[in-house]
């Protein structure tokens, strides 16, 4: 079922975290992206035929952002046992497929998207050097079958202001997607 994001208000600072990348094995925290100009922070799947959608575009971003000044991780924080492409080895896969730029982490728990307030893949945040929140919603208004080209238009004009020291554009449309997967009993409407 499609859903919109939530958007968390502009200004929230980066919730700490500390996951593992599924293709190294090391562990990335807040800590790890410390120096860099902007921190973005991309909740995605496997399955979710939104994120299937725009992941040539994601790819491109890591490669276009590569030492810019831009630190990026991409989450995935579904529920493997009730969508098993999402499980940390067919993650990989996807990663090493897509030659992601950035690490690519499994949220076991599903504390992060739960402090990050995640309803949906994909979802965006975008922080300034003092890790706040200046971005959060759609990467474009391309969405599966709508026959819009995927540009990454949204995200990318917000990460180029950001890291030109420019304030970024406060019109910003929420992200559209599958729901996350929550394990039963654990989900978002229980930290809101």
């Amino acid at each position: 079922m499609a859903m919109s994001s939530i958007m968390l208000p502009l200004g929230t600072p980066a919730a700490a975290f500390a996951l593992r990348d599924v293709v190294s094995g090391e562990v990335y925290s807040l800590d790890s992206f410390k120096g860099e100009k902007a921190l973005l922070m991309m909740f995605i799947c496997r399955h979710c035929p939104y994120v299937v959608h725009v992941q040539e575009e994601l790819a491109r971003i890591g490669e276009t952002y590569r030492n810019s000044g831009l630190g990026i991780v991409a989450i995935s924080a579904n529920d493997p046992g009730q969508y098993p492409d999402d499980a940390p080895e067919r993650l990989k896969e996807m990663a090493q497929h897509l030659r992601f730029a950035f690490p690519f982490c499994f949220d076991e728990t599903q504390e992060v998207a739960k402090a990050y307030k995640v309803a949906c893949t994909p979802d965006f945040y975008l922080f300034n050097a003092q890790r706040r929140l200046v971005y959060r919603g759609q990467l474009d208004d391309s969405r599966p079958g709508s026959g819009k080209p995927v540009t990454g238009c949204d995200l990318r004009a917000a990460i180029d202001a950001v890291l030109a020291g420019r304030p970024v554009d406060s019109n910003q449309k929420p992200s559209i997607g599958c729901s996350i997967k929550w394990k039963s009993g654990h989900g978002l409407a229980q930290v809101l």
